[in-house]
């Protein structure tokens, strides 16, 4: 539709897309560089953070290098670690781990657990000082090309579509905002980002990107269950051997608790579904122990890029660069991305500073690409490259020991690995099995103490979507779902979503399916678009502003 309207379009030197710790740390270091550059930042969430979700214990080796006064500025990384344990869970014990000779990479001390949407919320009132014009609310919906094909700026703030796609009375065009250079950084499995990878071919040559789902709630608990500055992982129970995951558990701030559990999506089973294993992780004697007494105050999801090294696509392309997740700079074995996405974001700023100056506009940021191969980014991800596919390919035990001991020996090498670089094969998708392979998994009912359901879940990620606008998640063929998910897979999305937004409805007689899609419960997770064994889901933006509304996530 975008290219049958006329819109107004605003002129910047750089247009950056996603208000993340990428796209601010771009937009700084841009201002940084040259006060009079002017500099866009599109959001789409309410607000800056509404819609950033991570565990998190920061690396500050980043904002270090953007900001070197950071504590003296107040960035709010609130609390240090102090204690790092590491627990083998059984169905009813634990093996603590801790003891083992884990690499210091691994290790959190040094780091700081805090709020990530609190960190971006921050981020952009120092980048609003220096000038930067940030616009929450403001989705990116489509890309404009210029007439040779480069990128030369996105279309934002479309509104007022009705269910059928069709102009309402309250309809707003939006607007074009045009950059000399545009950055993407709209996180995991960004819907522009999916586009140009695949016009520009970004990823030939390189592995299929692997992912996970990422489900956390934040909890207040009672003095006696708070250990400020612990760090907690866990491996095993309730997941089989075969199946990759595993949880986190960040003491911080005033009594909070962050627990969540990672679950690798190129499980088999189709019968899985994330959200309940999480909520049945909860209830794990060395688990329950940090929260009985204590107040659930919000929740959350949101797939996480974890093909590393091999995976990271092309990072420029004509007129662009993705930036942050949006290229799948997370190391997996450390569950850390925000140093590498704040760093991606000063390296394309550079480059475009370096392109601007030489009156250049339009063109491949390469210099962004030379930066990135000889980066600390590029070497750290480098060292782990062989972790998640030793895990895929062995199972959790011998996965992470032998790509534990791999990651060390690359890490003392320069990145020499005895094995090469391994590959990961099957997309995530590719990766499901048939539902008559494996048993139908029955779950405990939640309890509404430790273990809750989706829909009071969903309450407290404040999450709104208009419903009189168009479903934000396309499918390809409205046949699938029925006609081939449901006798082959079981149709998965019922359960792979976090949030209760897929069902297979049937009738009196339970029979006749219907697949109904409850676009109003999307947290923004995109797992769909990543899990669907059909690839028939497409997750779009809605109009702006609406999703979650995370609150200190």
């Amino acid at each position: 539709m975008s290219e049958a309207v006329e819109r107004e379009a605003m002129e910047y030197d750089v247009v950056i897309v996603g208000a993340g710790p990428a796209g601010l740390a771009a937009a700084i270091r841009l201002k940084q560089l040259d006060a009079n550059l002017t500099v866009a930042v599109l959001e789409k969430g309410s607000e800056v953070g509404a819609h950033i979700l991570s565990g998190a214990v920061i690396d500050p080796k980043g904002i270090g290098e953007l900001l070197p006064d950071w504590k003296a500025l107040g960035v709010p990384l609130e609390t240090a670690v102090t204690q790092d344990r590491f627990l083998m869970l059984g169905p009813m014990g634990e093996l603590n781990i801790s003891f083992l000779p884990f690499p210091k990479w691994m290790l959190n001390h040094g780091n700081y657990i805090a709020s990530l949407g609190n960190v971006c919320r921050w981020m952009a009132t120092h980048a609003e000082g220096l000038g930067v014009e940030i616009y929450p609310g403001f989705a990116a919906s489509d890309l404009v090309y210029a007439a040779d094909g480069s990128v030369k700026g996105v279309v934002a703030g479309v509104a007022g579509l009705g269910k059928d796609g069709q102009p309402t009375d309250a309809y707003e065009p939006g607007m074009e905002l045009h950059g000399k250079y545009v950055f993407i950084g709209e996180g995991v499995r960004g819907s522009l980002a999916k586009q140009l990878i695949a016009r520009f071919k970004l990823s030939d040559g390189k592995e299929p990107q692997k992912f996970g789902i990422g489900i956390k709630e934040l909890w207040q608990v009672p003095d006696a269950a708070f250990v400020s500055g612990l760090t907690q992982h866990t491996f095993g129970w309730p997941l089989d051997n075969q199946t990759g995951g595993g949880s986190f558990m960040y003491h911080f701030g005033d009594n909070y608790v962050s627990i969540g559990f990672v679950l690798h999506l190129n499980y088999k089973n189709p019968w899985i579904s994330p959200f309940d294993e999480f909520q049945r992780f909860k209830t794990h004697p060395s688990i329950r122990v940090f929260l009985e007494g204590g107040q659930r105050i919000s929740y959350g999801a949101r797939a996480i890029t974890e093909g590393g090294f091999q995976s990271v696509p092309k990072l420029a392309f004509p007129g662009g660069a993705l930036l942050g997740c949006s290229a799948g700079l997370v190391n997996v074995p450390r569950i850390k991305g925000s140093h590498n996405a704040v760093k991606s974001g000063m390296m394309a700023a550079e480059a475009a500073f370096e392109a601007i100056q030489a009156g250049r506009a339009g063109d491949e940021l390469t210099a962004y690409q030379a930066a990135y191969d000889q980066s600390w980014v590029a070497k750290e991800l480098k060292a782990v490259r062989n972790f998640k596919p030793l895990w895929s390919k062995l199972g959790t035990i011998p996965g992470l020991l032998l790509g534990a001991a791999d990651a060390m020996i690359a890490n003392l090498l320069g990145g020499f690995s005895f094995v090469g670089t391994l590959k990961h094969g099957k997309t995530d998708a590719e990766a499901t099995g048939l539902a008559r392979d494996f048993k139908p998994i029955v779950y405990p009912k939640p309890d509404g103490v430790l273990s809750f359901d989706k829909l009071s879940s969903v309450f407290l990620s404040s999450t709104n979507h208009e419903e009189s606008q168009p479903a934000h998640l396309k499918l390809t063929d409205p046949s699938i779902p029925i006609g081939t998910n449901l006798p082959k897979y079981g149709e998965p999305a019922r359960l792979y979503c976090p949030a209760g937004v897929y069902e297979v409805l049937y009738d009196a007689n339970n029979a006749n399916p219907q697949f109904q899609i409850n676009f109003q419960n999307c947290v923004h997770c995109k797992t769909c678009d990543i899990k669907d064994p059909s690839q028939n889901i497409t997750w779009t933006t809605p109009q702006g502003g609406d999703g979650p509304n995370y609150p200190n996530m």
